[in-house]
């Protein structure tokens, strides 16, 4: 059997202990040199376990000060689910539900999520160049024009999640909908926007991916670069099976829980 790296078993030993309150919440931990010693392993080993707790959420580093205990931090839950009785592709994240948000209203079968984002600010540009990777999620060439969005989901202020997205503006440049948050049906959605130029969403697909957060999402989502964040990449299909909006969402893991919930159709 493969034996454990040492930087492991020194990150489970330092969790045991400050599960156990060796540690009180905002104590500084002893120095990398000091915990080595005392551990038998070079510093590097002891700088990576320590890594691997601050993604995990028990600790935090604070320049030129130490690595402390971290306080806990409450996890809001995000519920995505498919139901036949319900409606819509929500809004990344931000819901109707105990946060009030406006979802995306859809067609019958759709996922919804319902979460805590109370507010968000976006910020859209028109006639982007699809990259390669959007591009090939899109089924469009590379370089063709798009509608990209930028969103920030807030919780009672606090910044909670991440999403851009980005749209083919070959589906819907001339519209009144070619702006997700502007026109007639700003902030309806992908699923009404769509229908209003006569594109019937039918398919959703999502795949989770489990990621650490970039400086630029740390700095926009109050975390450490490093944390732990669920990316979640997401594509909306038309009943031709043509993409018609791609996202990627970032949700930081230390301040939400994403929960899949699925029905079981009736006979």
């Amino acid at each position: 059997m493969p034996r454990e790296a040492p930087y492991l078993a020194v990150a489970d030993v330092l969790r045991a202990r400050i599960v156990a309150g060796e540690w009180e919440i905002g104590e500084r931990l002893p120095s990398r040199a000091r915990l080595a010693e005392e551990y038998g392993v070079g510093r590097n080993v002891v700088q990576r376990a320590m890594d691997r707790l601050i993604g995990d959420g028990l600790l935090e580093g604070r320049a030129g000060s130490g690595t402390y205990v971290r306080v806990p931090r409450e996890r809001l839950r995000l519920v995505r689910s498919r139901h036949r009785e319900r409606r819509g592709v929500s809004r990344f994240g931000a819901a109707r539900g105990r946060s009030g948000a406006t979802p995306e209203q859809g067609r019958a079968g759709a996922v919804t999520e319902r979460g805590e984002a109370d507010a968000w600010d976006t910020h859209s540009q028109v006639r982007v160049p699809a990259p390669e990777a959007i591009a090939e999620r899109l089924a469009i060439s590379p370089g063709d024009p798009c509608v990209t969005t930028h969103y920030e989901f807030l919780a009672g202020g606090r910044p909670v999640q991440l999403s851009e997205s980005w749209e083919p503006m070959a589906v819907t440049d001339g519209t009144p909908v070619v702006l997700p948050e502007m026109g007639p049906l700003a902030g309806k959605g992908v699923v009404e926007r769509m229908r209003s130029i006569g594109v019937v969403v039918e398919t959703v697909v999502e795949v989770p991916r489990p990621a650490r957060a970039t400086p630029a999402q740390a700095n926009l989502l109050g975390i450490s670069p490093g944390d732990l964040v669920l990316q979640i990449e997401r594509t909306i299909y038309d009943t031709d099976g043509r993409p018609v909006e791609t996202a990627d969402m970032v949700i930081p893991d230390a301040l939400r829980e994403v929960v899949y919930e699925f029905g079981v159709d009736r006979p």
